[in-house]
């Protein structure tokens, strides 16, 4: 792995030199725009459409459009004022609780590994935070720009993640068509919902989900470039089904087939637990 940033991580009085990685990778297959006539490469010109001219990068501004065709022009000085404090330190701010903050609010995660003489502070950082189930939040200036984060831990390696201010988020109040009536479904229905995800709730294995598609992407541009034939994939019949009562029966039976007779006598278990914990409660 390439380092990225180097700097520390200030824990009160205690700062641990730190080295940072990217933890993820973008695997999209990525394509070139060609000429159709005769595939040569696209290239993008910058010019003006008031006069034609391609542009150089010295004949280039940055302009914020307050409102339609009007722009306050920015320049280098605009933004060194403003610029925040060069630093190299991960300012952790507060620890909470890891299930205080919604996956939503994650953005892009990188490795943390200890640098120089920080392996014994790095240790204990990471021992008390695993142990006591806590995440930090913290900010961090990453080429010019202040971000905040999280600092948690993932397996042995303290790993810090950006995340979107709460400003960022975007209220699902905006969301269109959002039901809000519970008494839109019945307990029938509910009950029948419940066994489904019932049937199907397993352990986490991450390496068993693959990417369907980029794995076929990848082996048609395989066959392409040896010269193979390509065939179409028959197109699967759809079931149109008509209401929801028979879309959850007929999930339940399938999820019923695809879990195993013990996992079946198990669920069925839990169920009749849960039926008389009602009746005695009742």
């Amino acid at each position: 792995m390439q380092t990225m940033w180097k700097g520390s991580i200030s824990f009160g009085l205690v700062n641990i030199p730190v080295k940072m990685f990217t933890a993820t990778e973008d695997k999209d297959v990525r394509f070139r725009q060609l000429h159709k006539e005769d595939h040569s490469p696209i290239k993008y010109i910058r010019s003006c459409p008031n006069c034609g001219k391609e542009l150089a990068n010295d004949e280039i501004v940055k302009g914020y459009e307050y409102q339609p065709g009007e722009f306050v022009i920015m320049n280098e000085d605009d933004f060194k004022a403003i610029a925040p404090e060069a630093s190299k330190s991960i300012e952790i701010i507060d620890f909470v609780d890891l299930k205080e903050i919604d996956p939503i609010f994650y953005d892009k995660t990188y490795y943390l590994a200890p640098n120089e003489t920080g392996d014994k502070a790095y240790t204990l950082l990471r021992n008390a935070m695993k142990d006591m189930d806590k995440i930090a939040i913290a900010k961090i200036i990453i080429r010019d720009k202040e971000s905040l984060a999280v600092v948690r831990i993932y397996k042995q390696c303290i790993v810090l993640e950006t995340i979107f201010y709460p400003d960022e988020i975007r209220s699902v109040e905006y969301v269109p068509g959002v039901p809000k009536d519970s008494a839109l479904i019945n307990d029938n229905e509910l009950k029948m919902a419940k066994q489904i995800i019932e049937n199907l709730s397993t352990n986490f294995e991450p390496e068993k989900y693959t990417n369907e598609y980029r794995q076929k992407l990848l082996d048609l541009i395989e066959s392409k470039v040896e010269g193979k034939n390509i065939t179409k994939a028959p197109v699967a019949a759809k079931n149109n089904v008509v209401d929801l009562m028979s879309a959850l029966q007929a999930s339940l039976e399938e999820t019923q087939k695809r879990s195993s007779p013990k996992e079946q006598k198990s669920a069925k278990k839990r169920a009749t637990k849960k039926e008389k914990d009602a009746i005695a409660s009742s």
